[in-house]
């Protein structure tokens, strides 16, 4: 099957007018198992996906499986603490030879013949290639056998990959949400720990997440208590096309305290952050939120067209916050963003048992409080076409 069947040119154009006649995207492209497969292919490979963060290999010698709507993938970090990004399977049989995060000396071994590799993905050692106390034959090239490197950057923690490896270089990809957010330091950011980490198993597909993410407009009917201090009117939209779009609030207070303890803030605040946020989905699959005390990412893991597993990891702004005098607000902190999360978990799981009714084939959107959302349409509906744009294709 084509993405023609699934996402017609046709179609692919309405959704790309304007925002006052466009119409979202078709049923399919939440429920079909193929399509998503499609998706891996022609939306997920051709940009900066991201995979993983970081502060999970802490150590050299860390090595950490993942998997990208079934590909097979391993973070290492190696000698030097840099971290790679390798197909997860061996050259010699195709056996999978990470199952489960572990720590290595120096080496990777199969489970199957134990063949190795170093952390930087050389072959090793082939054990008994040649037969009984031969380990080598004439003529086999080790240095054409070594792990199949992925393209990859990591930025604040974040590891991304670009699997067809011709997507523009990552500082050009990034640079956009970058000069945006040019006036923090945030190399000083760190992870808060293990009390700064939640996950989420939300039967939903991905993009209903991002939906979500991107708008504002549900504020006030779903999350009552983040709208007391942040309210709908306090909210902007902040949209560019092809590479991020979400909202921002110019009343971003928490009260996390009743002392009136806080984080320590990043130095030289831009205006909008002194008492502001900003909540931006980078497309694809990463959702980040900006404040002027601590910064948080949400990696959407799609794991089938119905389930998404949503990796949220909050840091804060230099060493202090990280030590046993903040333990009690960043407690506090993690559960107000679990609070908030949750409350969407309904949302999205309702729209996604709502794309099984032939009723809904796309919807509208509001041309005032969601051109973040439509922004995201666009996006998906372009990519999948390889760029196709109003006019073209």
């Amino acid at each position: 099957m084509s993405v023609e069947s699934y996402l017609p040119k046709e179609r692919a154009r309405a959704i790309m007018g304007p925002i006052a006649e466009a119409t979202g995207l078709p049923n399919a492209t939440y429920t079909d198992e193929t399509y998503m497969r499609l998706e891996r292919d022609l939306l997920f490979a051709r940009t900066w996906t991201c995979i993983g963060t970081g502060s999970r290999l802490p150590m050299p010698g860390n090595v950490v499986p993942v998997e990208l709507l079934g590909l097979p993938l391993i973070l290492v970090r190696d000698r030097g603490g840099e971290i790679r990004v390798f197909h997860n399977v061996c050259s010699h049989r195709g056996m999978k030879l990470v199952n489960a995060p572990c720590e290595v000396r120096s080496l990777i071994r199969c489970p199957y013949h134990s063949w190795t590799y170093k952390l930087d993905g050389s072959l090793k050692a082939t054990p008994l290639l040649g037969g009984p106390g031969n380990n080598n034959v004439d003529g086999f090239d080790r240095g054409a056998h070594g792990l199949k490197a992925i393209r990859s950057a990591v930025w604040l923690d974040m590891v991304f990959v670009n699997l067809d490896g011709q997507a523009p270089d990552f500082e050009r990809h990034i640079a956009p949400l970058a000069d945006r957010w040019a006036g923090l330091d945030l190399t000083l950011i760190r992870h808060g720990g293990a009390d700064s980490s939640l996950s989420y198993d939300v039967r939903t597909n991905w993009k209903l997440a991002v939906d979500n993410y991107c708008e504002a407009y549900h504020l006030p009917w779903i999350h009552p208590a983040l709208n007391n201090y942040s309210r709908l009117e306090d909210h902007y939209p902040i949209v560019a096309d092809g590479r991020f779009a979400g909202q921002g609030s110019t009343r971003y207070d928490p009260r996390l305290d009743e002392q009136g303890i806080g984080f320590p803030t990043f130095p030289e605040l831009p205006d909008i952050l002194v008492q502001g946020a900003e909540y931006v989905a980078l497309f694809p699959n990463v959702l980040l939120g900006i404040h002027r005390d601590h910064f948080f990412s949400v990696r959407l893991e799609p794991v089938s067209p119905d389930l998404t597993s949503e990796h949220m990891e909050i840091y804060y702004v230099g060493d202090e916050p990280l030590g046993d005098d903040f333990a009690r607000i960043r407690d506090a902190n993690r559960k107000t963003w679990d609070r908030v999360f949750s409350e969407d978990v309904g949302v999205v799981e309702g729209m996604q048992r709502g794309r099984a009714s032939p009723a809904f084939e796309g919807g509208v959107f509001s041309p005032v409080m969601e051109t973040p959302t439509h922004c995201f349409h666009r996006w998906v509906a372009s990519t999948m076409h390889d760029g196709l744009d109003e006019g073209g294709g």
